[in-house]
């Protein structure tokens, strides 16, 4: 079962979904901390360069779909787009959760780096866990299926 699991597409799929996770924190840090937008509004800026990589990443490394026809990269592209949409709304209800209703912004939970960790980023970090599981299916499922 494990070696199922561990393969070349599972692991290169981890390998790109761990660098498009720093693509989403790193953006979503900087205009979250440093330039003091709310939560929401620095983690949709943040989708927007995580998806832009995520495809790209995901379309030529994991799933290795070559073909740049329109025919092909057109419904791909909506799919991917619509599948990540959906995933970045239940981050986004996780989120408002997190931040107006709970004030999980409030608690610093540690300091590494001299970045100061708290309760709104953890949420961020489980959100993030589901939202990695539900795009892979979508991917493996939907978008790039083998023909």
């Amino acid at each position: 079962m494990l070696k199922k699991l561990l393969n070349k597409e599972t692991i290169s799929y981890l390998f790109f979904g761990i660098l498009t996770t720093v693509v989403n924190y790193g953006t979503f840090y900087i205009f979250y901390n440093a330039m003091a937008l709310a939560s929401t509004i620095a983690n949709l800026i943040a989708f927007v360069f995580a998806v832009i990589f995520a495809y790209i990443v995901n379309k030529l490394f994991v799933f290795e779909s070559k073909s740049w026809a329109f025919a092909v990269i057109g419904p791909e592209m909506l799919q991917f787009l619509l599948s990540r949409i959906f995933s970045f709304l239940i981050e986004e209800a996780g989120l408002l959760l997190a931040d107006p209703v709970l004030d999980l912004g409030r608690y610093t939970v540690f300091t590494l780096f001299g970045i100061e960790v708290d309760g709104v980023l953890l949420a961020k970090l489980a959100l993030a866990v589901i939202v990695v599981i539900l795009n892979y299916f979508f991917c493996k499922l939907m978008i790039f299926k083998k023909k």
